[in-house]
Formats: structure tokens, C-alpha cells, sequence
């Protein structure tokens, strides 16, 4: 199946998911106004019906996930081993990475302190789901202070540790497991790469069976929470959408500022040269659509040459996507503070460290099943419950178009600060050509 393909198919069951959720809303405050045939029976049987959907996404993570660093792993270890510029390369990704991820802490909290989640929105959203009952039992995951963080980073018993969805323990083994095949000589390296490459595609294709019934895994978790809360649930993801919103527009705003710094570059001219970028970046929500106008805007407005260009721009579309920490972690976030879930010291590192590890590994994965295979790995990491991550899953598409757009304004930026020399200094670029 061709990419194209793919996210038109994943475009169009965007529409039906999100038209799921509003009619699930809606016919669950009908039903709690009205009544509905069958009573408490009919009642179990829906909510017995989005769990089980639930559970399907739920039975891909620890393998996806695993499978998904192995390989990423590898990939970066082949690119950084291309030569200097490319290792250059991976060191400024790595960095900006880092810097985003310090950033989705500093933006999501403070925009919770700024913009609290309503008290009545919160019980509303919740009314429907499990969501108290999985953080009951996640309620220790991130807990125990930094000694535990430190303990839980190596697994005694990694099978115990996937059986017990200890997903930071697994995410270490999996970094540790992937760099240790890079040792390898090619012929033992090329079947584990090869292996690994074939589960985590075959675990896609579980998803996407899993996504194609999606409208129905989302009606009926909306339902449930519209009959048990009428529509007092909307107003809280309309809170949802604008909070990661902001957070992304944040990250964008101050990759201007990196880019300026770091790239010498006049901010009007980053900005002016970028722009056609992301306007691309806007209408198609996809960064390897934008890749050719990315080389036409960096060697020719923004003072990169050709050589750079052509690798660090593909390399950055292949392993680098810099609002993936900030986007995720402003998810699980969310979702802690609309549960009640603690968020210590020990979680926020075990967060941290999560979220840059799967930034990795789903970069290139089609926007639904992104979402899912990103953000449940750092909620296991954090003790946060994922029973509600379905109905975020159905208003994802509107955050999406900021992911985007700040994936291409952040990969120019990594080419212009590679690139290294003044950009007013070449004069091919200072003339506009």
C-alpha cells in the first residue's frame, strides 16, 4: 500500500471517527433523557463492546514498541555512520529533542496552572469510561521517587517486565538491544533487522484492522460517557485540542529563536524562506510531501548548500520529529490531570525518557496509529490510564496540522543550523536566488 494511499485511506476515517464520537455523545444524552431498549443489558453490552476494542489496540504496544526502537535504533546507527555532515546531523536532532522534550513539561504544566481543566468537565469526560479504575492500578508505576526510577531502568526479567507493561524497563532493554546488533557483522545484523522490521510491520497491520472499526470502538465509549453525562463531556476536548494546540505554537515560536541563534539567520528571513513550507506542511499533513519545497526554500532562500540540503533534510524527515515529545506528552498531561493521576519527579523523568525513545521509533507511522503507538507507551510510563485516549484519538486530527507544521519548520531549522557558516554570506542566498 502506497503512502498516499495509506493517508487518504487514515484522512477519510478521521471524518468517521470524529463523526462517531459527536453521534455517540449525542445518542448517549438522548438515551439518558429517553431511555434505551434492553435497559442495563443493552448498556453492558456497549460498554463491553469499546473495551474489547480497547483491548485490541492495547495487545500491539509492547511488540510494536519494541520492534519500533529496535529498528529505528538501527536506522539512525546507519545514518550516523554515513559521515561527518550526517553525524552532525544526528547531534542536532538529538539536541533540539532534548530541548522540546524540557519544553512539553515547562509549556503543558504551566498551561494547566494558567487553564485548569473544569472540576464538572473532568467528572463529565470520566463518566463513561474506566479511566479511575486503570489508574487505580497504575497508581504505582510512576511512583516511588527517583531510587525506583533508577531501579525500573533495568529489567530483571524482561518477559515479566512486558507481562507487567513495565514499558520503561522494556523501552531500555529495547535502546540496549538495538545498539548492541549495530555491533554485529552484517550478517548476523541484516536477520534481526530484518525480524524486527517484519513484526513491527505485521503489529501495523493489526492496528490498522483495529482502526478500520474505529467509528464503532469510539461510538460506543462516547455513548457511554453521553449517557452517563449528557454532552457536558464536549467542552472539555474543545479545552483538550486548544491546550496541545498551544503547546505546539509554542514549540514553533521558539524554534524562530533556535534557528535565529543557532542558524545565524535574520529572523525576517528564516521566517519569509520557510513559510511556503508550511503552507504545504498546513494543507497536506504530511512532512515527506513537503520535502521537495524544504530543498527549494533551503538552498535558495535560507544560505543552505546543496550538499547539506540533500542529506539533512531527507535524514530529518526519516528520523526526526521534533513535536512528537511535546505533542505526546501534552496528551498524557492532559490525561493525568483529567484523572487525578500524580505527577511526581519519578514519572516526569520516566515520562521524559519515554517520550524521546518513541519519538524515534514512530516516526513515519501514519497519524492514527502514531498516536495510539506513541502516547500509550509513555502513559504506561507515567501511570497514567489510557481508557480515555480513544476519545482524544477521535479530535486528533485538528492538533495533527500543528505536529506537521512544526516537523517542517524544525527540520529547515536543523538544516540551517547544520550548515553552520552565515547565512549572509552566501550570496546566492543573500540575493534571493
Amino acid at each position: 500500500m502506497t503512502r498516499s494511499r495509506t493517508r487518504a485511506i487514515f484522512s477519510s476515517l478521521s471524518l468517521w471517527v470524529m463523526i462517531a464520537l459527536v453521534g455517540g455523545l449525542a445518542a448517549g444524552a438522548a438515551a439518558q433523557v429517553e431511555g434505551i431498549p434492553g435497559g442495563v443489558g443493552t448498556v453492558a453490552v456497549i460498554d463491553a463492546t469499546g473495551q474489547l476494542w480497547l483491548n485490541a489496540l492495547r495487545m500491539t504496544i509492547i511488540p510494536l514498541v519494541f520492534s519500533l526502537l529496535v529498528t529505528g535504533i538501527a536506522s539512525i546507527a546507519d545514518a550516523a555512520a554515513t559521515g561527518r555532515l550526517a553525524l552532525k546531523a544526528v547531534i542536532v536532532f538529538a539536541i533540539l529533542l532534548v530541548g522540546a522534550t524540557v519544553y512539553a513539561f515547562a509549556s503543558s504544566l504551566g498551561l494547566h496552572a494558567l487553564w485548569p481543566i473544569s472540576a464538572e468537565g473532568s467528572a463529565a469526560l470520566l463518566a463513561g469510561t474506566s479511566a479511575e479504575a486503570g489508574r487505580e492500578v497504575a497508581a504505582n508505576v510512576g511512583g516511588g521517587g527517583f531510587g525506583a526510577f533508577l531501579t525500573s531502568l533495568a529489567p530483571a526479567n524482561p518477559i515479566r517486565a512486558a507481562a507487567d507493561d513495565a514499558i520503561l524497563a522494556i523501552v531500555v532493554f529495547a535502546i540496549a538491544f538495538g545498539f548492541a546488533t549495530t555491533r554485529l557483522e552484517a550478517r548476523l545484523r541484516q536477520p534481526i533487522a530484518t525480524f524486527f522490521e517484519a513484526v513491527s510491520n505485521t503489529m501495523i497491520v493489526i492496528v490498522q484492522w483495529v482502526l478500520a472499526v474505529a467509528p464503532v470502538g469510539v461510538f460506543t465509549l462516547a455513548f457511554g460517557v453521553g449517557l452517563r453525562a449528557g454532552l457536558g463531556a464536549a467542552g472539555v476536548l474543545g479545552h483538550y485540542i486548544a491546550l496541545v494546540c498551544l503547546s505546539l505554537i509554542g514549540l514553533i515560536l521558539l524554534t524562530y529563536v533556535v534557528a535565529t541563534l543557532a542558524g545565524r539567520i535574520g529572523l525576517a528571513r528564516f521566517a519569509q524562506g520557510i513559510a511556503p513550507a508550511q503552507v504545504v506542511a498546513f494543507s497536506t499533513q504530511s512532512s515527506l510531501a513537503c520535502l521537495p519545497i524544504m530543498v527549494e526554500r533551503a538552498v535558495g532562500r535560507l544560505g543552505v548548500s546543496s550538499a547539506t540540503a540533500g542529506l539533512v533534510l531527507p535524514l530529518a524527515v526519516a528520523v526526526f520529529r521534533i513535536t512528537s515529545p511535546v505533542a505526546n506528552l501534552a496528551v498524557v498531561i492532559y490525561v493525568a490531570k483529567l484523572t487525578g493521576t500524580e505527577i511526581t519527579t519519578a514519572s516526569i523523568l520516566a515520562g521524559g525518557f519515554a517520550a524521546l525513545a518513541v519519538s524515534v521509533g514512530t516516526v513515519g507511522l501514519p497519524g492514527q496509529v502514531s498516536f495510539f503507538a506513541s502516547i500509550a507507551p509513555i502513559c504506561l510510563a507515567m501511570g497514567v490510564p489510557l481508557e480515555v485516549l480513544p476519545l482524544l484519538l477521535a479530535v486528533e486530527v485538528v492538533p495533527d496540522i500543528f505536529r506537521t507544521v512544526g516537523n517542517v519548520t524544525a527540520d529547515l531549522a536543523a538544516a540551517r543550523i547544520v550548515e553552520g557558516r552565515d547565512a549572509a554570506a552566501d550570496p546566492e542566498a543573500a540575493a534571493g536566488i
